[in-house]
């Protein structure tokens, strides 16, 4: 590489020249929803590299709970820049971590001791909980829920239950890993009649004396954003206590305030036995967690959880910050009233629009989203039509993310930090590019 490519990178002043390099230097499976390069943000809001500035409905995915370059996150991670970067938290420990673990622990639902252990990712957190729970258990079997995102790598693969494109040309995937439906009553899909599968593969496939673990997103994620029922969480605890399976619940995308409860178990008043955080959880910084019943998480041995970049110094800093703003600045009822002014909008949408809006989902906090239909038949996604949506609200100065396990759902996920202004400014724009693609 030449001496001056470096130099060359800063002259590069318009999207569609960082496009073609990123094509040509990164792999075509890490691709990009929009050609738009980021120069800055703020908040809820960011600008490229173009001076072009757009309302942020997607927030990184739910990581930047507390608004883009929060100003007390930030300065706690300068002060713990200044201190030192990596020392390795299995080595030479440093206190961030154990006041953050101590925080997670008081934060997680239940009245049982809890302890935690952190990692970089998401899927890491997910893979760790497979692991303690066989630790715990001594047994091989796990059970996930059709819809269910859980990660990229090789097991959290396996318990997605979603193909294209997480699972598509992957396999094979590891073995005694089980699927049982997701009660979605827009889909025909009962509370009962997922208990009732769940105890057909109980007779099946695999015994429930075998089962180390049921994982479950209290609000599918990638699936679609659709809400665990609350009765459907407490069925799930009393399964798993009649027959010693260790509950997970996968709040990787749904924690820090983002549903309305400090973690969206918490809607269905039950604890589980692990759980999963990561993304909202440092603001941006890289960390992930599991956090549980302190008689599960020590079944490991020592050394047998852990990783070089786990617990990084900055990630813990950068969390204790963002779960001190959303104390201070009362973000998880924050939450509740974006969901209201979502909801009221999003409703009138749908009435405008029947025959397209075929379900808004607005009732756990400011994880929101409405699913596009083709002449109001749920059976019918509006594929094309979801996909021209979000590259349109693109052009008109709007973040939107889709999702579903057919790609037509249209998910909010705004910084809980938002502004009403900006929320009415954005779902302006929504309205507009939907009567567009439309025409």
């Amino acid at each position: 590489m030449s001496a001056v490519e470096p130099t060359r990178a800063r002259t590069v002043t318009r999207n569609s020249e960082w496009q073609e390099r990123k094509v040509a230097a990164i792999a075509r499976g890490q691709g990009n929803i929009a050609p738009v390069y980021v120069e800055r943000a703020k908040n809820a809001e960011l600008w490229d590299i173009e001076g072009k500035r757009y309302i942020d409905f997607g927030t990184g995915i739910a990581v930047c709970n507390t608004g883009h370059s929060n100003p007390k996150v930030v300065a706690a991670v300068k002060e713990q820049l200044d201190r030192f970067s990596h020392t390795c938290v299995m080595v030479t420990p440093y206190d961030t971590a154990v006041r953050l673990a101590e925080a997670l622990n008081e934060l997680a639902p239940g009245d049982t001791p809890k302890k935690s252990m952190f990692v970089t990712t998401g899927a890491e957190a997910v893979e760790n909980t497979i692991k303690i729970a066989r630790a715990y258990t001594g047994r091989r079997g796990v059970i996930a829920l059709n819809g269910g995102f859980h990660g990229r790598t090789l097991l959290a693969m396996g318990l997605t239950g979603k193909i294209t494109p997480y699972k598509n040309l992957f396999g094979p995937f590891p073995g005694e890993v089980y699927h049982a439906p997701f009660p979605v009553a827009y889909h025909g899909v009962s509370v009962e009649g997922s208990i009732k599968a769940l105890h057909t593969l109980f007779k099946v496939d695999i015994a429930p004396s075998d089962v180390a673990a049921i994982i479950v997103e209290p609000v599918q994620g990638e699936g679609g954003f659709y809400p665990a029922p609350n009765e459907f969480m407490q069925a799930l605890r009393k399964i798993c206590d009649e027959h010693g399976i260790v509950l997970v619940s996968d709040e990787i995308q749904t924690g820090f305030g983002r549903t309305g409860k400090f973690f969206a178990t918490q809607h269905s008043g039950i604890e589980p036995d692990l759980m999963t955080v990561a993304k909202g959880i440092a603001g941006g910084f890289p960390l992930a967690a599991v956090v549980g019943k302190a008689e599960i998480m020590d079944a490991p041995l020592p050394g047998g959880l852990g990783g070089t970049y786990a617990g990084s110094p900055i990630g813990c800093a950068a969390a204790l910050a963002v779960i001190d703003v959303i104390r201070d600045e009362g973000l998880v009822e924050r939450a509740n009233a974006i969901s209201a002014r979502f909801r009221e909008r999003l409703y009138a949408l749908q009435t405008k629009y029947p025959e397209t809006v075929g379900d808004v989902r607005a009732d756990r906090g400011a994880m929101i989203a409405i699913e596009l239909v083709e002449g109001g038949d749920a059976g019918k996604p509006a594929v094309d039509l979801t996909k021209a949506l979000v590259a349109t609200a693109y052009e008109h100065g709007l973040v939107l993310l889709s999702c579903g396990v057919n790609g037509n759902v249209i998910r909010f996920l705004p910084a809980l930090t938002i502004s009403d202004a900006l929320i009415d400014e954005g779902l302006d724009i929504l309205e507009t590019c939907l009567a567009e693609v439309l025409r």
